[in-house]
């Protein structure tokens, strides 16, 4: 996984804060799941600890099956296990939550089994983004959980809400910005793209993104940090220090309902939108527990129940959920999103990284 992941697991641990008791087990249903489990990988700390209070036990209660939850260490440790541990017959998890470009590198090595859909009920409610398929078509994830990176800015600076990313480029902001520091987390070339030239086409060869980089490189003078650490820029944001920048959505929400002077703004060319995917070992023999498990948590009560408790954008289409408007703004967008060119990060990542430092950081 890139280091994006690494940012997943320290904003869930401020998530998990919020999250409530513990749904009880029904014996009968303890009892069954004795004799079928299933080990699901997930990112850690207060991440997992949501899910194996307020998921995996919904799961179990209606299936019978037991969830034996596999904390993933983060970057590309977790996807080197299951490859080598794939090669000697061997699966850490049977399903993993993977990020979109581990999911990229995963197929490079036939990792992931192909799942069936058709035993996947709601599955043509889900939005298309989140299947992610092999270049044979067939389909190598489904979408798990997502979230969205947004404008956010402090509201005693900017009493009045950006409506585009363009704003970051004003220079009346000289000096204010808050930005992720990695060409592979910010994903600040498909914003650049879609906000200047029309969408992300323009990525699809080195010149367009050169192009693109000498766009966003215009952007240095306002930039006060280049932040890896995301709690720095957290608090530098609520207190004004610098005022705005691209942040968590759902982070920013809690903090301006704890009474911060903060906003989440999805700007008229979309929100991030990031997100991971469930995938199956191919070492694994819980085939059949994963296509259950993978069709429960596909519904949309399981949807909404994750936007509820453990804070993440449904992957279902908005019309199929019985989440409230004040619940569904509160994790995602009707807005058309910004969405990765994780593709980007997997066949020219040593370039990208080169030309990120060289045009845009160093």
């Amino acid at each position: 996984m890139t280091d994006k992941t690494n940012l997943t697991v320290s904003r869930r641990a401020f998530l998990g804060a919020t999250a409530l008791g513990a749904t009880t087990l029904a014996m009968p249903n303890v009892l069954r799941a004795q004799e079928r489990s299933i080990k699901v990988g997930v990112y850690g700390g207060y991440f997992k600890d949501s899910f194996d209070q307020h998921i995996f036990p919904e799961f179990t209660n209606a299936t019978g099956i037991s969830v034996d939850s596999i904390a993933e260490p983060t970057g590309e440790a977790w996807l080197v296990q299951l490859q080598q541990a794939a090669r000697a017959g061997q699966a850490p998890a049977d399903l993993s939550m993977m990020s979109q470009v581990a999911m990229l590198k995963g197929q490079s090595t036939d990792l992931w089994a192909p799942l069936d859909l058709s035993k996947v009920a709601d599955a043509d409610k889900m939005l298309p983004q989140f299947i992610n398929e092999y270049p044979d078509g067939r389909v190598a994830g489904v979408g798990a959980v997502a979230w969205y990176i947004t404008l956010v800015s402090n509201t005693d600076t900017y009493p009045e809400a950006p409506e585009s990313w363009g704003f970051m480029w004003d220079p009346a902001n000289e000096d204010k910005l808050g930005l992720l520091a990695l060409v592979s987390n910010s994903f600040l070339l498909e914003v650049t793209a879609k906000t200047f030239f029309g969408g992300t086409d323009i990525l699809d060869t080195d010149e367009g993104i050169l192009q693109v980089m000498d766009k966003l490189a215009e952007l240095k003078p306002n930039v006060r940090l280049w932040y890896r650490d995301e709690a720095q820029f957290e608090q530098a944001l609520k207190s004004g220090e610098i005022p705005m920048g691209q942040y968590y959505h759902d982070v920013t929400g809690l903090a301006a309902a704890d009474g911060f002077p903060v906003r989440s703004t999805f700007p008229k060319e979309g929100g991030i939108l990031d997100s991971g995917c469930w995938a199956l070992s191919r070492a694994s023999d819980k085939g059949d527990e994963a296509h259950e498990f993978i069709n429960f948590m596909s519904q949309p009560s399981m949807q909404a129940l994750m936007s509820r408790k453990v804070g993440t954008a449904p992957t279902l289409k908005r019309d199929t959920l019985d989440l409230t408007d004040a619940e569904f703004a509160s994790v995602s967008s009707d807005i058309d999103p910004v969405l990765p060119r994780y593709d980007l990060y997997t066949t020219k990542s040593d370039w990208l990284n080169q030309k990120w430092t060289e045009l845009i950081v160093g």
